[in-house]
């Protein structure tokens, strides 16, 4: 199911809470489910416009949070936005800090990954038709450029950070905390891990803004985090993401031919199983994610 109707302008897919679901502006909404081979994604894909840009949100949670971290399904939310002819995906991730001069409130654009988690399904690959994809730069830079220069003066966003993602539900132990911080590890969240690397095998661009609410448990001045004081940050976060989200949408527009950082060709060289091994059921249920190189085979 592609919404494009022959519209060739850039769709752009957003990745959040409630906050950007109702943010300010949002023109021409519309609710439409979208079937995925892979499952039930976290909700239906929301379409609407921003100052006549094309935009598609989709509540990672769900409508009233009821997914959990490890019960979300990665695999059918990216192919689902895949199906739907998006573009590009701007990721909105509440995240704990690891780092001093990140405190509540801040923002990061996060350029690298640790993934620690360990109960997801973590590629649209497998037994039947096998691929092994270069994540070694899991963001674009492309959509980082557009989101800082949104932020301007009006968001203290720091630009670049390691973005360590963990299982949960459970926050961290303070032990793990202060791993993390000698690991080098800026933010730490439990939802974009698979989530970015399955982006890169479905060849979008992604590029995740960390919202930062608390500073998890190793800070000796503050608190052990809560829900009460992340939803309490996150309530002024959300009308942060929501501005800059607005903002950052116009300056996408002028999309290139060809990614410059390559993430729309992320699996010219990543497939491995020979055209006569592969299973028709895998090429037929990655029709949308690998279409593009499983057709010129």
């Amino acid at each position: 199911m592609n919404q494009s109707g022959g519209d060739n302008r850039p769709l752009i897919g957003m990745i959040g809470g409630s906050g950007l679901y109702n943010m300010e502006g949002l023109t021409d909404t519309q609710w439409i489910r979208v079937e995925s081979p892979f499952g039930e994604p976290s909700d239906e894909l929301l379409f609407g416009e921003i100052d006549g840009n094309r935009i598609v949100f989709l509540p990672r949670h769900g409508r009233g949070h009821k997914l959990p971290p490890s019960q979300i399904n990665y695999r059918a939310n990216i192919d689902a936005l895949k199906r739907a002819g998006v573009t590009d995906i701007l990721s909105f991730s509440a995240v704990g800090s690891l780092r001093e001069d990140l405190p509540p409130g801040a923002f990061m654009i996060v350029d690298q990954f640790i993934d620690r988690t360990f109960a997801r399904k973590k590629s649209f690959f497998g037994e039947g038709l096998a691929a092994h994809v270069a994540v070694a730069h899991p963001t674009c830079p492309r959509l980082g450029d557009a989101l800082e220069s949104a932020a301007g003066d009006t968001v203290a966003v720091r630009r670049g950070g390691t973005y360590i993602a963990i299982e949960g539900p459970q926050f961290s132990t303070l032990a793990e905390s202060n791993l993390y911080r000698q690991w080098g590890c800026d933010v730490i969240g439990m939802t974009n891990m698979p989530e970015a690397k399955l982006a890169r095998e479905a060849e979008i661009c992604y590029s995740t803004m960390a919202m930062v609410t608390d500073y998890d448990t190793w800070h000796p001045d503050h608190d052990s985090v809560t829900v009460e004081m992340v939803i309490k940050v996150l309530s002024a976060n959300a009308q942060n993401a929501a501005a800059l989200a607005r903002r950052a949408v116009p300056g996408l527009q002028d999309r290139p031919d060809a990614c410059p950082n390559g993430c729309d060709s992320a699996l010219d060289t990543a497939i491995i199983t020979a055209p006569s091994a592969r299973d028709p059921k895998m090429v037929a249920r990655l029709g949308a994610v690998a279409g593009r190189v499983l057709r010129a085979d």
